[in-house]
């Protein structure tokens, strides 16, 4: 009888220990995704009211401005110019002939011309974590306000909306707002079988 218990005893520990080993790795990877969905939903946020208010007109040039920004996204590691995240606030308009004329520029000067080009960019946070997905005009090319001159968006290539006509299809004149927002996993290194770079969310207005 004392060996019959014992034998149980055994297979039990081997059976738990068998159940651990397979179970172990799935509740990980359920808190490593759980984790991930968390800091999706929140850069959601922040993208959203971020967009939200620059659409309405805020000036996120202004120091100020952008520590609103950092507060939206209190937890998340973000600073005014550096930090585990960046938000990329995008001002982008359609060029039509109007537009041309209005900037002074003759049609055949209008290198733009039925072209989204970017007219304002603002940068808030770790400018090298991740790049616009719409562009990146030079520096050179920005206002102290972050605006970019009409003789500029008009002419120069480099203020194209990249690949923003199968985004959304603006009008001649028209204006959209668009607010990206790139966060660092909270377990970017942990191994899986993904790319576990920066989570990103954009929001157009």
């Amino acid at each position: 009888m004392g060996k019959e218990r014992k034998r149980r005893r055994g297979s039990a520990i081997i059976e738990f220990a068998l159940s651990f080993a397979l179970l172990m790795p799935l509740y990980v990877w359920m808190l490593v995704y759980g984790l991930d969905l968390k800091r999706m939903m929140q850069t959601n946020q922040v993208s959203r009211d971020a967009g939200h208010m620059y659409a309405r007109g805020v000036d996120f040039s202004l120091p100020g401005n952008q520590d609103i920004i950092v507060r939206l996204a209190a937890g998340l590691n973000l600073t005014r110019t550096g930090g585990s995240g960046v938000v990329i606030l995008s001002r982008v308009m359609k060029i039509g002939p109007a537009e041309c004329a209005d900037g002074g520029v003759a049609l055949p000067d209008c290198v733009n011309l039925n072209q989204a080009v970017i007219t304002q960019r603002i940068v808030i946070g770790n400018k090298s974590l991740r790049p616009s997905r719409i562009g990146t005009p030079p520096d050179s090319m920005l206002l102290p306000d972050g605006s970019i001159a009409p003789a500029d968006y008009l002419k120069q290539s480099s203020a194209r909306a990249t690949g923003f006509d199968a985004i959304l299809n603006l009008n001649e004149g028209e204006f959209a707002y668009v607010s990206e927002a790139w966060f660092e996993s909270q377990v970017r290194d942990f191994p899986t079988t993904n790319n576990r770079g920066p989570v990103y969310a954009r929001t157009i207005f």
